[in-house]
C-alpha cells in the first residue's frame, strides 16, 4: 500500500469529535502508516483508537497516548484540535482565554519534544490567535505553522451553489480573507458562476445586492448555523480540510483554498490570519490579497479586530510585548 510519506502524524486532541474525524480520515487517504492520537482524556482517546482498530485498516502502525512527550517525539506533522469546543451562544472568541494557554502550551511542547517537526496545523479556536501563539512559542518559521480558515470559503461556495442550484463545482474561487470570525472580509471580486465573473451577476435579478448581503451573511455565521442545526460545533468539515492542508505539506496536491498564516506584509504586521496561500512540501507561501477597494477595506477592518484580540492575549500576559517577540522566536521580525 502506498503512502505519502512513512513520517510520523500527530494528532493532538484526538479523543474529540474533530480529532477521530481526523484520524479515521488521515488514514483513509493513506498519509503516512506511522499516526499518534495524543489526549490526555485517556479513557475517551483509548475508545477511539479501538474505533480505529475495528475498522480493520491495513498497513497502520495506530498508537496512541496520554503522555505529550512520547506523542510528540519523533513527529513530522501535527494536527492540534486540542482545544475547548464552541457551544451554542458563544462566539469563536469567547474560547479566547482558555484556549490562549492551551496553545502556548502546545507551542513550548513542540519546541521541546519535535524541534524538527516539519509543519503543524492548528485548528482550535480562535484559530488565528491559537495558531499565533503556538508559532511564536514552537520557535519555528512562519510558513510551517498555518491555521483553518478554509471552511469560511467553503461555506461561501456551497451558500453559491444552492442560491444558483447548480453545483459546487461551477462555483469558482470562493475566497474569504482575516480573521477566522464573525468579522472575515467575504469577497466577491475572485469568484466566478459558471465561467461568470460574481460581480456582473451582484445587483441583477439573479443576485440582489439584498440577497448577497444575506450570503455574507449567512457565511460568517456558517459555524453557528451547524450548531443551530446539529447541536455541536462543526467536526467532519474542519477534520477533512484540515488534513487535506498536513497531506499537501507531506508532497500531496497543494492547497490552495486560504489558510491563516502569520502576517507581516501589505499593511498586515504581527497577526495570523487568513491569506491568499498555497500550502506544499516546502511549507506554506502566501501571495498577496487583492479586490476592490470596498473588500480591501473589510478586510483592514477585520485585521483590526484581530490585532484587539492579539493585545488582549498580550494584556493576559500569554503572549509577551511583540517587540519581544524575536527574542522568543528569532524567525519572527
Amino acid at each position: 500500500m502506498e503512502f505519502l510519506t512513512n513520517e510520523k502524524l500527530t494528532i493532538v486532541g484526538a479523543a474529540g469529535m474533530i480529532g477521530s474525524n481526523m484520524a479515521q480520515t488521515a488514514i483513509m487517504m493513506h498519509l503516512t502508516p506511522n499516526i499518534c492520537l495524543y489526549d490526555p482524556y485517556a479513557p475517551g482517546l483509548e475508545g477511539v483508537a479501538e474505533e480505529m482498530f475495528h475498522c480493520g485498516f491495513e498497513g497502520v502502525n495506530l498508537t496512541f497516548t496520554s503522555d505529550i512527550k512520547e506523542a510528540l517525539t519523533d513527529a513530522k506533522y501535527v494536527i492540534s484540535s486540542g482545544g475547548a469546543a464552541r457551544k451554542a451562544g458563544m462566539t469563536r472568541e469567547d474560547l479566547l482565554k482558555g484556549n490562549a494557554a492551551i496553545a502556548e502550551e502546545l507551542g513550548k511542547n513542540l519546541k521541546a519534544y519535535c524541534p524538527d517537526v516539519k509543519h503543524v496545523v492548528v485548528i482550535f479556536n480562535p484559530a488565528d490567535i491559537t495558531g499565533l501563539i503556538t508559532l511564536l512559542y514552537s520557535g519555528l518559521k512562519p510558513s510551517q505553522v498555518t491555521t483553518l480558515a478554509a471552511l469560511d470559503s467553503t461555506r461561501l461556495r456551497s451558500e453559491l451553489a444552492k442560491h444558483f442550484h447548480i453545483s459546487p463545482d461551477k462555483v469558482e474561487n470562493c475566497r474569504t480573507y482575516g480573521g477566522h470570525g464573525e468579522q472575515m472580509a467575504v469577497f466577491a471580486s475572485t469568484a466566478k458562476i459558471d465561467g461568470k465573473p460574481l460581480l456582473d451577476i451582484i445587483g441583477t435579478p439573479e443576485l440582489t445586492k439584498e440577497q448577497w448581503a444575506e450570503i455574507q451573511q449567512k457565511v460568517t455565521k456558517g459555524g453557528s448555523n451547524i450548531i443551530a442545526l446539529r447541536g455541536r460545533s462543526s467536526f467532519q468539515s474542519p477534520a477533512y480540510v484540515s488534513v487535506e492542508m498536513i497531506a499537501a505539506a507531506m508532497g500531496g496536491k497543494p492547497f490552495n483554498w486560504p489558510a491563516g498564516r502569520y502576517c507581516s506584509f501589505q499593511g498586515f504586521d504581527h497577526i495570523m490570519m487568513a491569506m491568499e496561500v498555497t500550502i506544499t512540501k516546502n511549507g506554506c507561501a502566501y501571495e498577496e490579497v487583492i479586490g476592490t477597494p470596498e473588500e480591501m477595506e473589510d478586510l483592514k477592518k477585520s485585521y483590526a479586530h484581530l490585532c484587539t484580540l492579539r493585545d488582549e492575549v498580550i494584556a493576559m500576559g500569554v503572549l509577551p510585548a511583540i517587540k519581544d517577540w524575536h527574542s522568543i522566536n528569532p524567525n519572527i521580525d
